[in-house]
C-alpha cells in the first residue's frame, strides 16, 4: 500500500480532529504503576487535560527490534510484565484495552520507507500500561505499540516522528514512554543527582525548548556524556520520536522535571497543537 493511499485510508477511519498533543512520560520503576507517587498522580492530573483521542500509538522503551519497526495489528493487545523480583501486585496488573488492527495496519503501510511489519505477539508492555492506566483508567481507548529500531541512529527515530505526525489531525494520541536520563548501574538510594545526570537532563530540556532536534539527535557531539547519561539508548528513542512529531506550531510544556535514585531522569513533556 502507498503512503497517499494509507493517508486515505486514515481519513476513512479516523475523523478529522483538532491537532492532538503529543506526549513523552519518564516511566520510571514499574512500581510508580501500583503507588501512590508524584509521578502517578502527574499522570492523573495529565489525562484529565488532554482530549479524549480516537486512538493512542505508544512508542515504548521496551520494545526493542533490529532491523525493522513493528506495529502490534492485534485486536486485544495482550498486558505484558516485562520486569523480574517485583511484588506480586505488579504481576497481577492489567490493561484490557482494545487495539485498532485497520489503523494499524495503516501505520505500517504510513511507515513503509522505515521497513515497518505488522505484528500480533508483542500487546502492552510496562512502558505503555503503567501511564496508561492513569491517563485512561477505563481502558476504553484503543491503543497499540510501535517498537523502536535499534539498529538505526538517533535522527532516524526523529523522522519516524515526523512521519507519524500525520496522525494528530485524526485524533490519534502519540505517546512516548521512556526516560530522558537512564543509567540503571549508576542508581543509589536517596543521593543526589550524578552531575552528569543533570547536566544532560538540562542540555536535553535546553535543546527541546530551542527546537534544535538536530543537537538532540547528534550522537557524535553528545559523545561520553550520552554513553553514560545512556549505557543503551533504548529509554532515549521514544523522546526523540515524539520531538520528531511537533512542529513549530506547538507549545510546549515540562512535567515531573526531576532525577529519581541519582541517574533517571523522570521529566516529561507535552507539545500542545496550536
Amino acid at each position: 500500500m502507498s503512503i497517499a493511499k494509507s493517508l486515505e485510508n486514515l481519513k476513512d477511519d479516523l475523523a478529522a480532529s483538532e491537532r492532538m498533543p503529543l506526549v513523552f512520560l519518564g516511566h520510571g520503576s514499574p512500581m510508580n504503576a501500583i503507588e501512590d507517587t508524584a509521578y502517578s498522580r502527574s499522570w492523573s492530573a495529565l489525562g484529565h487535560s488532554l482530549p479524549r483521542p480516537q486512538a493512542i500509538l505508544v512508542v515504548s522503551a521496551h520494545w526493542m527490534t533490529q532491523g525493522t519497526t513493528l506495529v502490534d495489528v492485534s485486536a486485544m493487545p495482550r498486558t505484558i510484565h516485562d520486569f523480574y523480583g517485583f511484588p506480586d501486585a505488579l504481576y497481577r496488573e492489567e490493561y484490557p484495552a482494545p487495539g485498532n488492527p485497520e489503523l494499524a495496519r495503516d501505520v505500517v503501510a504510513l511507515l513503509a520507507s522505515h521497513h515497518a511489519e505488522g505484528d500480533e505477539s508483542w500487546g502492552l508492555d510496562h512502558g505503555a500500561w503503567s501511564v496508561l492506566k492513569f491517563l485512561y483508567p477505563g481502558a476504553d481507548v484503543p491503543v497499540f505499540q510501535l517498537s523502536i529500531d535499534m539498529s538505526k541512529d538517533l535522527d532516524w527515530h526523529l523522522g519516524i516522528g515526523k512521519a507519524l505526525s500525520e496522525l494528530r489531525d485524526r485524533g490519534v494520541l502519540i505517546l512516548g514512554s521512556g526516560n530522558v536520563v537512564h543509567n540503571l548501574r549508576a542508581m543509589r538510594m536517596g543521593g543526589r543527582p550524578h552531575d552528569w545526570a543533570a547536566e544532560f537532563d538540562t542540555f536535553f530540556a535546553e535543546r527541546l525548548a530551542a527546537r534544535d532536534m538536530r543537537a538532540l539527535a547528534n550522537r557524535e557531539s553528545l559523545g561520553a556524556l550520552l554513553q553514560i547519561a545512556h549505557p543503551s539508548v533504548d529509554h532515549y528513542l521514544p523522546s526523540l520520536t515524539i520531538a520528531g512529531a511537533s512542529d513549530e506550531r506547538d507549545d510546549l510544556v515540562f512535567m515531573n522535571d526531576t532525577i529519581d535514585l541519582a541517574s533517571v531522569s523522570m521529566r516529561s513533556f507535552v507539545f500542545h497543537g496550536a
